[in-house]
């Protein structure tokens, strides 16, 4: 089937329909989608005190509520809450803008753990909001942003700006690779 086949002309035929939604949704998944896809950036947009941030998809494995219990980890620095199971997984729990220096994450409805989908380490992000996904086109992308208050600077790539607003790109691996992440023991 060609690309130039309109979809009403396949409405009574739910097998052929099916098919060719699925040809083309594929040829945009492996990039080649040509003129009928956008170049786009997709990333999950969270809130991290009053600021709102965007981390590309593809790090992020799941978003979770905040579990009822956690363990303590004994000699461990404030900022990792603990260690959670979820679905069989230990977890560990990180609040970020403590981490940051900029104060504890006030545990509300709204709070959400963001599940980095890291290799190698495992880690619960603590954060005020998740904001759902966010798409960007490539053009909106640019390399400066506004100096953010939980002083997170070292670890953005960017910032995808539309209209007003502005959504720093932060590095979930540069930043759970960091020193500063991987110290947890309250005597480093």
């Amino acid at each position: 089937m060609s690309e130039a086949i309109d979809l009403r002309t396949l409405l009574k035929q739910p097998f052929e329909l099916l098919t060719e939604i699925e040809r083309r949704s594929r040829k945009v998944h492996a990039g080649h989608g040509g003129a009928d896809a956008p170049d786009e950036w997709v990333g999950v947009g969270f809130r991290i005190g009053e600021e709102r941030f965007v981390s590309s998809r593809d790090s992020v494995r799941e978003v979770l509520m905040l579990p009822d219990s956690m363990t303590r980890v004994p000699g461990a620095k404030r900022w990792l809450l603990g260690i959670a199971n979820l679905r069989g997984h230990l977890l560990p729990l990180v609040d970020v803008k403590l981490l940051l220096g900029s104060g504890r994450t006030s545990l509300r409805r709204t709070t959400r753990v963001v599940s980095v989908n890291h290799r190698e380490i495992p880690a619960g992000l603590v954060v005020d909001e998740v904001l759902g996904f966010r798409r960007f086109g490539n053009h909106e992308f640019t390399a400066e942003w506004p100096e953010t208050a939980v002083r997170c600077d070292r670890f953005l790539t960017g910032a995808y700006r539309r209209g007003d607003e502005i959504w720093p790109a932060l590095d979930l691996f540069s930043f759970i690779e960091s020193n500063l992440f991987l110290q947890a023991s309250a005597d480093a």
